[in-house]
């Protein structure tokens, strides 16, 4: 009501003064957005920054705690600096199952590994990733898989590793969805990711994934550059290549476990300030919630539980859910989570929509 009649009183003024019609029109349409902008979130209030999320206690805590960090008159109020946000990757912004993507990548190096050292062709496990036995692979051990991951991440340079895994994204796709795995990013959490970027908060993805991995495709997926990825590190040795260019080589030698404990300790390391707000879907998470938790003022931990088999897949153990081998969401962190205040994002009741290529 109150900008219907200041545009009814600017258009007297301006007959009065004989503006032209298209110059009123412009004011007109000024004053409109101006007495139409949410002055808090900086959004049109018709729009819904979120509006993947369904109304409940998830996103009614991602608002509040938005709300109540940028009101500079309000008691919880966080300087720009100090607003830091930490993800996890797999199970929280994009499918794991039924396995994770980077180790789809290396079981899919396999084949060129053995071709430059051909005694490996008969050596466990390569021998049963050549064989294409999609079961016996599956059966293998972490161990086994840690063979495999040191194999295929190194022996090539920094440079040659970006170009293969680029070439590798752009042709390989997930087995159930037959989509590249790049797609496979949850709407919601894109929609939080730019939400938290609007209100001023720089996002940070912390993975037990490899951390040269994630950086090929963080910027162009989840609009988060290179040096804000943390993950699992391995050694790099500086050398010269054969026209003298100095480079960068990867070693079958790990840095950095960026899981469990290692995650906290990354973010120090790499980040060098304590989350305000931090986001997982495992144990493997539980002590970067912990860590953010343990600061002062506002905080907000929350993780992902996949209960919701239809558009993607169901699995705990934790309130009955099937066991999983990947992404084990335990009932002793569902517990944990209660215990402490954490938001547990359900699947199935918190998000009206998975993914951005649903109907």
């Amino acid at each position: 009501m109150a900008a219907a009649r200041i545009a009814r009183y600017t258009a007297r003024l301006l007959r009065n003064f004989g503006i032209c019609r298209r110059l009123f029109g412009g004011l007109l349409l000024l004053s409109a957005l101006l007495f139409s902008i949410d002055p808090v979130c900086g959004q049109a209030p018709t729009s819904d920054p979120l509006a993947s999320w369904n109304d409940g206690p998830a996103k009614k805590a991602i608002v509040e705690f938005v709300r109540a960090t940028t009101n500079q008159a309000g008691p919880k109020y966080v300087p720009p600096a100090e607003r830091i946000a930490t993800f996890d990757q797999d199970g929280t912004l994009w499918v794991e199952h039924p396995m994770y993507t980077q180790v789809m990548y290396c079981l899919d190096r396999v084949p060129a590994v053995v071709e430059k050292k051909p005694e490996l062709k008969n050596v466990e496990p390569f021998k049963t990733v050549l064989s294409g036995d999609r079961e016996a692979i599956a059966k293998l051990s972490l161990k086994d898989l840690e063979v495999v991951l040191f194999a295929t991440l190194s022996g090539m340079s920094v440079e040659e590793f970006r170009v293969d895994v680029r070439r590798w994204l752009a042709t390989a796709k997930h087995p159930r969805y037959k989509r590249p795995y790049t797609e496979l990013t949850y709407l919601p959490m894109q929609e939080l990711l730019r939400y938290l970027r609007g209100s001023g908060y720089k996002t940070y993805i912390v993975t037990g994934g490899g951390q040269d991995f994630v950086r090929v495709y963080a910027e162009q997926v989840y609009g988060i550059p290179p040096e804000q990825v943390v993950g699992s590190a391995g050694a790099t040795k500086y050398g010269y290549d054969k026209e003298g260019k100095p480079t960068l080589t990867k070693e079958p030698k790990l840095l950095l476990n960026d899981n469990d404990a290692g995650k906290p300790e990354g973010i120090h390391l790499m980040i060098g300030r304590r989350p305000r707000a931090a986001f997982g879907n495992t144990a493997g998470d539980r002590q970067m919630l912990e860590y953010t938790g343990a600061g002062d003022g506002a905080r907000l931990m929350m993780l992902v539980l996949h209960d919701d088999a239809k558009p993607e897949y169901a699995y705990g153990p934790a309130e009955g859910l099937p066991e999983a081998k990947v992404g084990a969401f335990s009932q002793a962190l569902y517990d944990e989570a209660k215990q402490r205040g954490w938001t547990v994002i359900r699947m199935k009741d918190d998000w009206g929509r998975v993914f951005a290529f649903e109907n």
